[in-house]
């Protein structure tokens, strides 16, 4: 498929006999291997590629520290789109093993196991060239749709803020405190 056709094609959502379109505005670009792409996404580089077509909706972005990626997560398996609860199966990496991890609501948890499978990234804007935003920290691999960038505010930010149990015990197992 053509990059036009790919931009103009819609992604169609049907629940509750309504239907909702998103169109695709670009595609990930990036190098990264799953195995690394497992390991930490921190300093990843990657390039997302915004289609022509939405290139002046970039104006203005320029100066902008911190962007936020939405995505469509187009690589998951038909079993990873729909379940309500999974594992935090990130946490293996930290020599956990699965039994030890708790069952827990996917809205509790950054998994890409979602009823809906839309990605959310908080990525490091290095520099825009035309359509392109080189970015750091993308937790997104080669082919990821973009739907949406908006700018990180300085209203987004909260200082307090609570985390659950759960989640304090497993950053202490995993030595993440």
């Amino acid at each position: 498929m053509a990059k036009a056709d790919i931009a103009q094609a819609w992604l169609s959502v049907m629940d509750n006999g309504a239907e909702y379109k998103i169109r695709e505005i670009g595609i990930v670009h990036t190098k990264v291997t799953p195995d690394t792409f497992r390991s930490d996404a921190r300093d990843l580089h990657a390039v997302v590629e915004i289609y022509p077509q939405y290139q002046e909706a970039l104006d203005g972005i320029d100066g902008f520290s911190h962007i936020f990626i939405l995505s469509y997560f187009n690589k998951l398996r038909p079993e990873q789109i729909g379940p309500l609860k999974v594992k935090p199966r990130r946490l293996l990496r930290y020599g956990l093993k699965l039994d030890e991890l708790p069952l827990l609501g996917v809205f509790a948890l950054d998994s890409p196991t979602r009823p809906n499978p839309i990605g959310l990234t908080l990525v490091k804007l290095i520099r825009r060239e035309k359509n392109q935003l080189h970015v750091e920290g993308l937790d997104l691999f080669d082919g990821t749709p973009v739907l949406d960038v908006k700018p990180y505010r300085e209203n987004y930010q909260t200082e307090n803020f609570e985390i659950p149990e759960w989640d304090k015990r497993l950053r202490e197992l995993t030595g993440r405190t």
